[in-house]
């Protein structure tokens, strides 16, 4: 099936590596035009723009900030000129062992609900007030397994951020359906991702592998393919729903 997203402009956060330049090349393969969000490295930022052509550009923004949420929305709203589709893709993981210090602790998790939800949910109210005045749009959140088995006692902040994705996104399918706007969660297990390196170095890749059904780490190219045809149409009277991407290491 080939996909054409021609005329499509797609604001996406976290586009520089793993799962989001994953989704950004394949997403300008089938002709998008894409926001390549970036927090430090301008340098690959643009570089990646370059390589995805169709008008990509890049814009930098720290999520952990709503007024960069803002801006960001409004700087790809107004070079883009139009936003058909938001990927909410950006998201953060610090280990916080609980026999940590309360404050250090405390400062970890107000920074993972910031970028993993405060942010998503910002950015998809926006979406929201353009969508509706131009139609329609989809909205495609990146949740995570831990948000239905959680996670790790050190990883505690992302796994309530990413439960908040989930119920958010199913709040918009529901009640903006008939306005045209329509949202998926996509929900990846362990993947092969820089952000995933961490937790291998502790565990082991083993630990990783032995979790699942599949002989091999799931890896961002997994992903992208779905994003894609989500973002598409194809699929939009599965608004609401939730796609695992998780090698059967989670079923429900």
């Amino acid at each position: 099936m080939n996909i054409d997203l021609t005329g499509k402009h797609v604001l996406l956060t976290g586009a520089t590596r793993g799962i989001g330049e994953a989704i950004a090349k394949n997403l300008a393969a089938s002709g998008a035009r894409v926001s390549v969000h970036f927090l430090r490295h301008s340098k690959r930022a643009e570089q990646l723009a370059a390589e995805l052509g169709n008008g990509a550009k890049a814009f930098q923004a720290d999520l952990a900030h709503p007024e960069h949420c803002l801006r960001l929305f409004n700087d790809v709203l107004n070079a883009f000129g139009h936003i058909d589709v938001l990927v909410n893709n950006a998201g953060i993981a610090y280990k916080s062992p609980l026999d940590e210090d309360d404050d250090d602790w405390l400062v970890d998790w107000h920074s993972t609900i910031a970028v993993n939800l405060t942010a998503v949910g910002l950015l998809c109210k926006k979406a929201i007030e353009h969508f509706t005045v131009m139609g329609g749009g989809r909205i495609i959140n990146i949740a995570s397994r831990a948000s239905f088995r959680g996670d790790t006692p050190d990883y505690l902040a992302y796994a309530a951020s990413k439960g908040g994705v989930i119920p958010l996104t199913r709040s918009i399918a529901r009640y903006f359906g008939k306005q045209g706007i329509k949202a998926f969660n996509v929900a990846p297990g362990f993947v092969r991702t820089d952000m995933a390196q961490d937790f291998m170095n502790e565990y082991g890749e083993a630990f990783a592998v032995n979790d699942i059904a599949l002989p091999e780490l799931t890896v961002p190219e997994d992903l992208a393919p779905l994003v894609t045809f989500l973002a598409s149409g194809l699929c939009d009277h599965a608004t609401g729903g939730t796609f695992d991407v998780n090698a059967g290491s989670y079923v429900h």
